[in-house]
């Protein structure tokens, strides 16, 4: 076998520097002294909680959506599925307060079958994705899609139309899960440290992090390296679903509502998180703490214009999408020069 016929995966790499490994990091610490220049309260403590704590919610979905991207795949029902659970998660604890109020009042209990409830919706959507893209056969980009619709109507049949709000006494119970802390860490902040570093040790150190780097590269060489290249596709979207079961956990004491336009835009930056951060669009390479950096990024730049005001914040959605076009566009670049 030729040197040039040898896969690329077997190619010593080269020692120069990678800019897809360290180019976010970069870009990160550019946004950062821009920050500073444009406003000095940028670097506040109070401003940085801020980005941090709503980095959070996309930052969890799009630690999940590293692995989905990983293996080939997308997901593009997250934002969706997070207001269907967040919807539902209101839903059970009103319906729980009642009953249990007679013995416990509004109190841990229900947040915590309210909990339970969002974990298993989380779980069994990520299942029914994984699902249709497995054993249906059908690409992932149109199941997803359908899902998208279906979560999204669900959600507004529920609020028939309006807002499906918590109840005031459970909200007081609750407020703490975002507004609370440790250290001076905001929970959310801890727990999305904890699910990026619990990504990471996934993907970089178990045999499933593996597998779904092999499937993204090619799911047929995969197949025949005795691979259940199904089976990992699956838990991945499971995984998915269990990240945006997460972050609605987070979310949902913040406003204590749920509505048809919550999570609004969400698996967009969520896509963009990960592309950003270096994981190829087209799967066979993902880097979580280069989408943790990603997401950060997309906070940062929309807490810049909000400071700034020279940009509208309606365009911010225009913004990631240039910077996923563009992202992408590099990849290829980079990748054709190889």
């Amino acid at each position: 076998m030729t040197q040039s016929s040898m896969p690329e995966l077997a190619r010593k790499p080269s020692a120069g520097f990678d800019l897809k490994l360290w180019g976010p990091f970069l870009a990160l610490a550019g946004l950062i002294v821009l920050g500073t220049l444009v406003n000095p309260v940028f670097l506040s403590p109070a401003n940085l909680a801020n980005v941090l704590t709503r980095t959070a919610f996309t930052g969890i979905i799009a630690v999940g959506a590293t692995f989905v991207i990983t293996t080939g795949g997308i997901d593009l029902s997250v934002g969706s599925l997070a207001a269907f659970t967040a919807g539902v998660m209101i839903v059970v604890m009103n319906a729980l307060v009642g009953p249990m109020g007679a013995g416990m009042g509004a109190g841990w209990p229900v947040v915590l079958v309210g909990m339970l409830a969002a974990v298993g919706l989380g779980l069994v959507a990520g299942l029914v994705n994984g699902l249709l893209v497995t054993k249906g056969r059908i690409e992932a980009f149109i199941v997803t899609l359908g899902t998208m619709g279906i979560f999204r109507s669900l959600v507004t049949y529920l609020a028939d139309g309006g807002t499906l709000s918590l109840n005031s006494g459970m909200r007081a119970v609750y407020r703490p899960v975002y507004y609370g802390g440790l250290f001076g860490i905001p929970t959310p902040v801890l727990v999305f440290a904890a699910v990026a570093l619990i990504g990471a040790v996934i993907l970089y150190r178990t045999r499933f992090g593996r597998y779904c780097a092999a499937i993204g590269s090619n799911d047929e060489v995969a197949r025949y390296s005795a691979i259940d290249v199904d089976r990992v596709r699956l838990l991945a979207f499971v995984l998915q679903g269990l990240c945006v079961a997460i972050a609605v956990i987070l979310y949902v004491p913040r406003l204590g509502s749920a509505s048809a336009t919550t999570g609004v835009l969400w698996e967009l930056e969520a896509i963009a998180a990960v592309i950003i951060g270096g994981t190829m669009l087209k799967g066979g390479h993902g880097r979580i703490w280069g989408t943790v950096v990603g997401a950060v990024m997309l906070t940062l730049i929309d807490n810049i214009l909000n400071l700034t005001g020279a940009i509208s914040v309606y365009l911010n959605g225009a913004i990631q999408g240039a910077i996923i076009i563009v992202a992408v566009l590099l990849q290829r670049g980079t990748a054709s020069k190889r």
